[in-house]
């Protein structure tokens, strides 16, 4: 027979959520380690009292009991292992495996059995259900009835919420059964109630999440939070982990409360718990107690009269009352001494602590990674610059948390700390060929290729070739080629000219028009890739005089409706505003609907009468534009035609057109399509002129001139 059995895909139910985890059963007892949290459920075998097989959602469950009334339930077996599980009960914890179906009749009538901290409903032998009661959130009575709520599960997409008894009236005097029934439930629910005094109380304490100043009450089964704005009951049974981190600067300390399930504000979930105190920080603390009780129930780990730094207290007083053994950093020492390395985790800075089992990151957002959860580290280049590195952890289940911004000196440090925890670093090859000094690690950045370089160094050599060919040539034709005021005109008409030039030119003149052409068309063709782009389309913005669309039957209720709906519901959020005005909107009459319907109709009719109006006033100022134009273009003509000016003018414009000419003008009959284009330009030029001329007064040496004639 096996000393132990394991099972990896298991499923344990707590508070109506089903926990992925792993499950061994050994001789000693039995342990249950919840992959998501890591933490870990041992029963003694000794504890054991009665173990039930029963088929179940997931295939087969196994239901165990203990003697102090705990009710352990794991799901997720095949029913091949009942034999294997049957035969290990026997042999090392000497109790026989039952074998109970539920009852599926769907009865709703039955009797209730409080066995523990479980609520049974039985048909007959059968269990219909069963509640753990300490699910329950509140418990109220009524005539012949008690109503159970319980506590919202988060994981879950559907969660029940409440279960209503309706409980007969019995004979028996004295005794009512309502409020019986209520008691057993009560006596084992988790519901809190801030009844008594507190054990002890801390003022104004300084919280990172949630951000504020609380008053911490301390009681004997939780925590509550009193601070502002909201208040928080925390049940010890809810604390994971507890730790307490120095903070870099030496002065301050993080004591951080690690929760599942998270407390909850609104749609944020907080699973920690930051408090930030300063070194200096004293306090004298009594606890609400007698001497004799705070021996019984602590045992020497707390006092009634303490005193000393107040991180120092509010953690002794936690370690007590939650039995929890608190995480401080183990013997990692950055490259300053700290315990602990800068950084910065989704665009917020904070700070690192490599622990003896995992890491911790504070404050925002806190993170948590056990190292039995890594799947590997990686050690990556800083996106930024070289002075800094990125660590990354990715998780067995995906998760990949990246630290960026480590200073290069806390690599050597860091990576002998993963080296030595034996965590797979994905990288590795990248230290065995290096002594382990930050300045090797440094030289391999240097060392990387860098493509921008490069590509910078390939324009330079163009650049150089370039100028080294524009230098080798004769000089003057070259440089005369070069107009930055000519050149869309001159480059095409140098073109034509050398063209036709290298036909009748010897061997040595055509080798350097060769060079000249290509430089030219490799300006043509960067301009001809500048015209092709596109221009930028400017969008039109809308005109502020434009009448407003109108609002539909909806809208206008929901404006007139919104101030009532929030008085109705203080502190509704804006998404919750909306959903509710929906459900009201659709519950409403016809007839009230109706209402809002004619409103909407008349704000329609409105809205079409002024954008008539307004389309109407934009069609008359539109004309006037047009007109004006007219009027402007008429003047122009009638200038144009005035027969003092004609000689004059068209005298003055060709001896201006004969001197705008190139020098390599060609003037023939079969022009090219750059010939054609510089003509057209001279054409408008001529024009342009002309109309200068024309709109000039004439001048006294003219009128002179005119008169002699």
């Amino acid at each position: 027979m096996a000393e132990t059995l394991e099972f990896n895909d298991v499923y344990q139910e707590v508070k109506g959520s089903m926990n992925d985890g792993r499950l061994r059963l050994s001789r000693q007892g039995i342990i249950f380690k919840n992959s998501k949290t890591g933490k870990v459920d041992n029963i003694q075998a000794g504890e054991l009292t009665e173990g039930i097989w029963r088929r179940v959602a997931l295939g087969h469950g196994l239901k165990l009991l203990t003697k102090n009334g705990h009710v352990y339930k794991y799901d997720g077996f095949r029913e091949s292992e009942f034999e294997k599980l049957s035969d290990f009960f026997k042999t090392h914890y000497r109790l026989e495996l039952m074998e109970k179906d539920l009852c599926v009749k769907g009865w709703n009538w039955g009797t209730v059995k409080f066995g523990g901290q479980l609520l049974s409903f039985d048909i007959g032998d059968q269990p219909v259900f069963e509640i753990p009661l300490s699910n329950v959130s509140q418990c109220t009575t009524g005539k012949n009835e008690v109503t159970l709520e319980f506590h919202q599960n988060d994981d879950a997409e559907v969660s029940l919420m409440e279960v209503r008894f309706y409980v007969p009236p019995t004979q028996e005097d004295g005794v009512d059964p309502v409020e019986a029934f209520a008691q057993n439930v009560l006596s084992k629910a988790d519901v809190i109630q801030a009844t008594g005094d507190a054990i002890c109380i801390f003022r104004e304490l300084q919280c990172l999440t949630p951000r504020g100043r609380y008053d911490i009450r301390i009681y004997p089964t939780f925590l509550h939070l009193h601070g502002k704005t909201f208040d928080y009951k925390i049940p010890y049974t809810t604390v994971l982990r507890l730790f307490l981190l120095p903070h870099k600067d030496q002065r301050q300390m993080f004591f951080v409360i690690s929760l599942d399930p998270p407390i909850k504000q609104g749609q944020t979930r907080y699973h920690f718990l930051i408090l930030l105190f300063s070194k200096d920080e004293d306090i004298s603390l009594t606890l609400n107690m007698n001497e004799e009780e705070v021996e019984k129930r602590f045992e020497g780990r707390l006092t009634k009269n303490m005193s000393g730094s107040l991180y120092e207290m509010v953690s002794r007083v936690m370690k007590a009352l939650v039995n929890r053994k608190i995480t401080v950093p183990g013997n990692f020492q950055g490259h300053s001494g700290a315990q602990c390395i800068t950084c910065s985790y989704k665009a917020s800075s904070g700070l690192l602590y490599p622990l003896e089992r995992g890491f911790i990151y504070v404050h925002k957002p806190p993170v948590h990674i056990r190292f039995d959860e890594i799947s590997f580290v990686n050690f990556a280049r800083g996106t930024t610059t070289t002075r800094s590195f990125d660590f990354e952890i990715e998780t067995k289940q995906g998760t990949q948390y990246t630290f960026s911004s480590i200073e290069r000196e806390e690599y050597g440090k860091l990576f002998d700390f993963v080296n030595a925890k034996k965590l797979n670093i994905k990288n590795r090859g990248l230290k065995e060929g290096m002594n382990p000094s930050y300045d090797e690690y440094a030289d391999s950045d240097e060392d990387q290729h860098d493509a921008y370089l490069e590509r910078m160094k390939e324009e330079g050599k163009i650049r150089e070739e370039n100028a080294n060919d524009s230098s080798d040539d004769s000089g003057e034709e070259t440089d005369e080629s070069f107009n930055p005021g000519e050149e869309e005109e001159d480059v095409a008409e140098e073109f034509d000219s050398n063209a036709s030039a290298s036909s009748s030119s010897n061997e040595g003149d055509s080798d350097r028009d060769e060079k000249k052409r290509k430089q030219l068309k490799k300006a043509k063709m960067a301009k001809d890739r500048k015209s092709r782009k596109k221009p930028v389309e400017v969008k039109k913005g809308k005109d502020p005089n434009a009448p407003k669309r109108p609002m539909s039957a909806y809208m206008l209720w929901l404006n007139a409706s919104r101030e009532k709906i929030k008085s109705d519901h203080p502190g509704i959020s804006i998404t919750d505003l909306s959903k509710k005005a929906g459900e009201i909107w659709k519950g409403m009459s016809k007839e009230k609907k109706e209402e809002w319907d004619r409103k909407a109709e008349d704000a329609r009719r409105e809205y079409e009468k002024a954008m008539k109006e307004y389309e109407g006033g934009r069609g008359e100022s539109s004309k006037r534009d047009k007109s004006k134009k007219k009027k402007k273009v008429k003047v122009k003509i009638e200038k144009k035609s005035t027969p003092s000016r004609g000689s004059s003018s068209k005298s003055s414009s060709r001896q201006l057109s004969e001197s705008f000419k190139s020098k390599e003008f060609v003037s023939s009959d079969e022009s090219s399509s750059g010939e054609n284009k510089s003509k057209k330009k001279r054409r408008r030029s001529e024009d342009s002129e002309e109309e200068e001329l024309a709109s000039t007064p004439p001048s006294s040496e003219d009128s002179a001139s005119g008169s002699d004639e």
